[in-house]
Formats: structure tokens, C-alpha cells, sequence
């Protein structure tokens, strides 16, 4: 198969990108790793008139400690380098725990945080960890930038609230709470398959052992990531104790 005729631009710098974007609009897609829009182009799902390379665009690339001591990650971030990063191990231990589910290493070797989570398959992975982790996004565009949280940033089937101008640039996660545990699962009939179900999960104890707050997320049950607002609030004020997960799991 073979994609649609496209033009193909590649800034040499963020500026660059977003005049781009601004100029061609709803008629150009950013190519960050490519492992889902170049795919859907050969299958003709996806028609993008523009396609605008970021792949120089080092500067968006990186992982660093934000200014709260939690992670700044930049947009162009191979999902392989998150794999192996011991700062994401260290300040992020669900999205280290979750990496390893994400296809199959050469797809995390090509494919970038941002790409996945601009892209809002809501089958992936990401979007309900970041969801759960109650991460923020730096969105821009040519008039400046935006802070978007993660609950707000995914509106719906492969939908998220950046513009056809806008780009995601970085990807902010708190740093973990004292007393907080975490776990991601997920149903696969292969590894590395589109699950057919998953779950995120992170949970925060207060000095007397209970639970002070609790953030369970689906994906691949709905439109994009589910949060399960009721389940969280059950958790809320229970010893972390089976009788307490099994109600919460009859629940879902």
C-alpha cells in the first residue's frame, strides 16, 4: 500500500514547526515517530495534505527533573529511552512499569511520548497512565503557550483538545506522594498486541495506613481513557486491604 501524495516539509526549529502548522492548518499532521500516522496513510485512513517532520527538532527531546522534582519530558522522547531512563524508574515508577507493554521494541525505539499521546488511540497505553498520574501538558502554538491537564486533554475517539496549530511539546508528571504505590495491568491476546483491556493505577496512603487518594483509569473500554470517579472515591478513607480491592473491583 502506498500513501495519498502529500508535501513534506522538515523545520529546523520549533518556530519553524508552528508557523507551518499555522499556515497549512487542519491540512497538515506532525510526524513525530510515525508508527501510527505513516501506517494509517499507507491504508489510506489517514489523508494529510502536509506533512510537517519534527525529527530535528532536538530541543523537544529529553528528560529532565521539573521544578517541583517531578519529570519534564519532552514531546520527541523515544519511548525507548523512557524504558531505560532511571530518573522515570525513580520519579514515575507506573510509566516505567508500563513501557515494557507498550508493541514491541523496534516500534518504542521510533515512537515518541508525544506522538502516542497527540495520536489518543484509546487503546494505548499512555494516555490512561498519564491520566492517572494526573500529568500536565505544555502545548504551543505560534501566539504562545498553554498548560493543558491530562483529564482534559483527551476528548474522545482519537480527539484531544490541541488545535489544528497546536503542538505538544512537553509532558510534566508530578513527583510521586509519600505512602503512594502504583500498578499498571493489561489483556492482551499477544505481548505487544493492541490490548483488549487495561488498567492504571495509583493509590496514596495517609500516616495512619489509609488510603488518602486513589486514581484508577481504564483504557480500551471507551472512547479514550475511563476514570472511574466512584471507584475512587470507594478507595478513599479504606485500608489498602483486599476486602477494600474487591468491592472496588465489583464496582468497575
Amino acid at each position: 500500500m502506498k500513501p495519498p501524495p502529500f508535501e513534506y516539509h522538515v523545520p529546523d526549529s520549533l518556530d519553524q514547526a508552528l508557523q507551518l502548522l499555522r499556515r497549512y492548518g487542519a491540512e497538515a499532521k506532525p510526524l513525530a515517530g510515525g508508527q501510527s500516522l505513516i501506517p494509517a496513510m499507507n491504508f489510506r485512513l489517514a489523508r494529510p495534505a502536509v506533512l510537517i517532520d519534527l525529527n530535528r527538532l532536538n530541543d523537544l527531546a529529553g528528560i529532565l527533573e521539573a521544578a517541583d522534582g517531578g519529570l519534564a519530558i519532552g514531546a520527541m522522547t523515544r519511548q525507548r529511552a523512557v524504558e531505560r531512563s532511571s530518573d522515570v524508574a525513580a520519579r514515575a515508577p507506573l510509566l516505567a512499569e508500563t513501557m515494557p507493554y507498550i508493541a514491541h521494541p523496534p516500534i518504542r525505539n521510533r515512537g515518541t511520548i508525544g506522538g502516542s499521546l497527540a495520536h489518543a488511540d484509546p487503546a494505548s497505553e499512555l494516555p490512561a497512565v498519564m491520566t492517572a498520574l494526573n500529568a500536565r501538558f505544555r502545548v504551543r502554538n505560534v501566539d504562545g503557550e498553554r498548560w493543558v491537564e491530562a483529564r482534559q486533554f483527551f476528548l474522545g475517539l482519537f480527539a484531544t483538545a490541541l488545535a489544528p496549530d497546536d503542538l505538544l511539546t512537553e509532558v510534566v508528571i508530578p513527583p510521586p506522594a509519600p505512602r503512594s504505590g502504583f500498578a499498571f495491568q493489561e489483556f492482551a491476546r499477544r505481548h505487544g498486541d493492541y490490548a483488549l483491556a487495561g488498567v492504571a493505577v495509583a493509590l496514596e496512603l495517609d500516616p495512619a495506613g489509609q488510603c488518602s487518594g486513589a486514581s484508577v483509569v481504564l483504557m480500551g473500554v471507551g472512547e479514550g481513557p475511563v476514570t472511574l470517579d466512584a471507584v475512587n472515591r470507594m478507595l478513599v478513607g479504606q485500608a489498602p486491604a483486599e476486602a477494600a480491592f474487591e468491592a472496588a473491583a465489583a464496582e468497575v
